[in-house]
C-alpha cells in the first residue's frame, strides 16, 4: 500500500538569545513582547503553530488550529500536542504576574481531554489562568475551547517559582 507524503517546514529564531531576553525584563514585558513581534516565539510554538492572541496579568491566550501534522495514528491530534498547548497556557500566565530575575518550571501537569480534537475543529483558544500565586509555588490551569465554546480539555499544574 503506498501513503501519500507531505511536507512542511518552519523557522526559529535561537532560544538561548531569547532566554537571555527574558532575564533583563517582567515576564509581562517579555510576553508583550512576544505578542507583539518584537521578541520571536519560542522553537515550540514555531513547531506546532500556536500564537499568543492576548497576555494580561495572570492570564494569557493563545490560538491554535489543528493540522494533520499534530495527529497520532488513530486520526486525532495527539494528546502530548494538547498538552503543550496547555501547559505554555498555564506557564505564561503564571510568567505574566513574575518580576524581573524570576522564572518558574512545571512541577506536575494533569490534563483531562473531554472530547477528541481533529482538523475539522477550526480554530481553537487556550486560556491559561493562575488559580494562586505563592512565593515558591503557584497553582495555574487551562481550557481549550472551539470558537463555539465546547470544552475539548482542561488542565490544572503546579509550578515552583525560581530566582536567579
Amino acid at each position: 500500500m503506498s501513503e501519500t507524503k507531505k511536507t512542511r517546514t518552519f523557522e526559529w529564531a535561537n532560544p538561548l538569545e531569547t532566554a537571555e531576553k527574558a532575564k533583563a525584563m517582567s515576564g509581562y514585558d517579555f510576553l508583550n513582547g512576544i505578542l507583539k513581534g518584537t521578541i520571536s516565539r519560542p522553537p515550540i510554538a514555531a513547531a506546532l503553530e500556536f500564537n499568543p492572541l492576548a497576555v494580561e496579568e495572570g492570564k494569557v491566550t493563545f490560538e491554535f488550529e489543528p493540522q494533520e501534522y499534530h495527529y497520532n495514528p488513530i486520526g486525532s491530534v495527539h494528546g502530548g500536542v494538547i498538552s503543550t498547548l496547555l501547559d505554555t497556557a498555564m506557564g505564561c500566565a503564571l510568567h505574566s504576574k513574575l518580576p524581573q530575575g524570576t522564572a518558574y518550571t512545571t512541577l506536575e501537569l494533569k490534563v483531562n481531554f473531554t472530547k477528541a480534537v481533529t482538523d475539522r475543529c477550526g480554530k481553537m483558544k487556550a486560556e491559561g489562568r493562575i488559580i494562586h500565586l505563592g512565593k515558591s509555588i503557584a497553582l495555574v490551569e487551562a481550557d481549550l475551547k472551539d470558537d463555539q465554546g465546547k470544552l475539548y480539555a482542561h488542565s490544572v499544574s503546579t509550578c515552583m517559582i525560581l530566582k536567579f
